[in-house]
C-alpha cells in the first residue's frame, strides 16, 4: 500500500511526530509512508506552499473568517502530485495551519475515492472552526454550529462569523466520502465525534496517542539539575508549543507566588509576555529535541497539565514514561492519561486541591509515583500496539 499522510508539520511537534513513527512503522512493514507537510523537517513526500504563501493564507483567513479556504495554486500542486502518486489509502492530521484549500482537497478525494483515515487531534473536523469547545460550553456542533462564541480564539476571525458555512461544507464533504474512517486519540474525543457530523464514517475507533520507551524512559538528570541551579528542589514542569491562557499559563503565574522558596516551575514553550518578574519561574523556548526533553521530564519530580481541553496530551504520556507523575485538570482526556498511583486530577479553578496535591507529590517523593507511572504508560500507550491498530485500520478501511 502506498499511505499519504497530510499534516500542518513533518516530524516536530506531537502531530509531526507522530506522523513520521507511523510512516517509519509503514515502511518497515513492507509499505510505502509518504507526507505532504509546510513546515517541520524535510521527509519523503511533497512540502506544501511557501512561507509566504502561508502568511497570506492567515491573513485572508482572519479577514473572512474562513479557515483552510485559501491557498489555491499550492492545493492545486499538491493534488498534481497525488496524481503522480496515487495513494492507495490518505491520512488527514491537521489541516488547520494555513497551508491548504479543505473543499479542493475534499473533492478530489471524494471524486477519487479514495479511502480515507482522519486522526483527530481536536475537535476542528466536526466543527464550524473551533478545536475545542468545553470551556465556552458550546455544543451547537451536534446540529449546526452558528454565532460562535469563539469566533475570536483559535483560527481568531476580525470580522466574521463563517461557521455556519464551514460546518456545513465539512458535513457535505466528509458524508460523500464512502471509506471514510474516523480515529480518535482518546475515548473522550471519539464519543464526541460519535455524536458530531462524522457519525456516519464507516469506521470510527479509538487508537491512543503513543510512547516510543526506547526513548521515553528515566534518565540520570543530576547533570542537568546542577547547570541549572536547581539542586535541592522540588521542579515542577509545564510544557507546551505554545503559552496561553487555554494551556494554563496564568495558573502557573498564579501558583508561583503560593509555592515556598525550594520549589521551582520550569516553563517549557514559547511565551509571549515577560515574565522576568517571577523569580522561581525558569523559561526555556520550545526545543525540538527530544533528549532534551526526556532529561527535562526524567529532572523533574512532577508535571502539570493544567489545560482544560486536551484530546490526548502527550506531554503527559511522555511524562508518565520518564517516571514523572502528572497532576491534570478533571476535563476532557486528562483522567483517561493518569492511571492509578500515577497522579492527580484537579477540579477546574479548584487552587486549593491544585496546591494540596503538589503538596502529596511533595510529601510522597517521587520515588512512590516512578514504577506505577511507567507500568501505566507502557500497558496503555504502547507504541508497537497503538501502530498495529493503525495498520488494521488502513487494510479494512481499503478492504484488505
Amino acid at each position: 500500500m502506498k499511505i499519504l499522510h497530510i499534516n500542518a508539520v513533518s516530524g516536530i511537534r506531537s502531530t509531526g511526530r507522530i506522523c513520521s513513527e507511523i510512516i517509519e512503522f509503514i515502511n518497515k512493514n513492507g509499505h510505502k509512508g509518504y507526507i505532504a507537510y509546510s513546515d517541520g523537517i524535510k521527509a519523503r513526500g511533497y512540502k506544501i506552499g511557501t512561507k509566504f504563501d502561508h502568511k497570506l493564507h492567515a491573513l485572508l483567513s482572519r479577514i473572512s473568517g474562513k479557515q483552510a479556504y485559501f491557498s489555491i495554486i499550492e492545493t492545486y500542486r499538491l493534488l498534481k502530485y497525488m496524481d503522480f502518486l496515487k495513494p492507495d489509502i490518505i491520512h488527514l492530521h491537521n489541516l488547520h495551519g494555513n497551508y491548504i484549500n479543505i473543499k479542493i482537497l475534499l473533492t478530489y478525494i471524494g471524486k477519487k475515492d479514495i479511502p480515507t483515515v482522519l486522526t483527530l487531534h481536536d475537535c476542528w473536523y466536526f466543527t464550524g472552526k473551533c478545536f475545542h469547545y468545553t470551556v465556552d460550553q458550546c455544543y451547537k456542533w451536534k446540529e449546526e454550529c452558528h454565532h460562535c462564541p469563539r469566533v475570536h480564539k483559535d483560527n481568531p476571525s476580525w470580522f466574521f462569523d463563517k461557521s455556519r458555512k464551514i460546518y456545513h461544507d465539512k458535513k457535505k464533504f466528509f458524508g460523500q466520502m464512502k471509506h471514510l474512517a474516523v480515529v480518535g486519540v482518546s475515548d473522550w474525543i471519539t464519543g464526541e465525534a460519535k455524536q458530531s457530523l462524522l457519525k456516519n464514517a464507516k469506521i470510527i475507533s479509538r487508537i491512543y496517542n503513543w510512547v516510543d520507551f526506547n526513548v521515553f524512559q528515566p534518565v540520570n538528570s543530576e547533570d542537568l539539575r546542577r547547570r541549572m541551579n536547581l539542586e535541592n528542589k522540588f521542579v515542577i514542569l509545564g510544557v507546551a508549543s505554545f503559552w496561553t491562557v487555554d494551556k494554563g499559563f496564568y495558573e502557573f503565574l498564579h501558583l508561583s507566588k503560593k509555592l515556598p522558596k525550594n520549589m521551582v516551575i520550569v516553563l517549557i514553550g514559547n511565551i509571549k509576555e515577560n515574565i522576568g518578574a517571577y523569580k522561581n519561574i525558569i523559561h526555556i523556548k520550545e526545543t525540538h529535541s527530544i533528549t532534551s526533553m526526556v532529561k527535562l521530564y526524567s529532572m523533574a519530580d512532577v508535571l502539570l497539565n493544567l489545560s482544560m481541553e486536551e484530546a490526548c496530551g502527550r506531554v503527559t504520556i511522555e511524562a508518565l514514561a520518564c517516571g514523572t507523575p502528572v497532576i491534570a485538570m478533571n476535563s476532557t482526556s486528562n483522567p483517561e492519561q493518569i492511571g492509578e498511583s500515577c497522579g492527580y486530577v484537579v477540579e477546574k479553578n479548584d487552587r486549593k486541591d491544585l496546591f494540596r496535591k503538589i503538596g502529596l507529590v511533595y510529601q510522597n517523593t517521587k520515588n512512590y509515583y516512578s514504577s506505577h507511572c511507567i507500568h501505566y504508560a507502557k500497558k496503555t500507550f504502547n507504541k508497537s500496539v497503538c501502530l498495529n491498530e493503525y495498520m488494521k485500520v488502513y487494510q479494512e478501511i481499503s478492504g484488505g
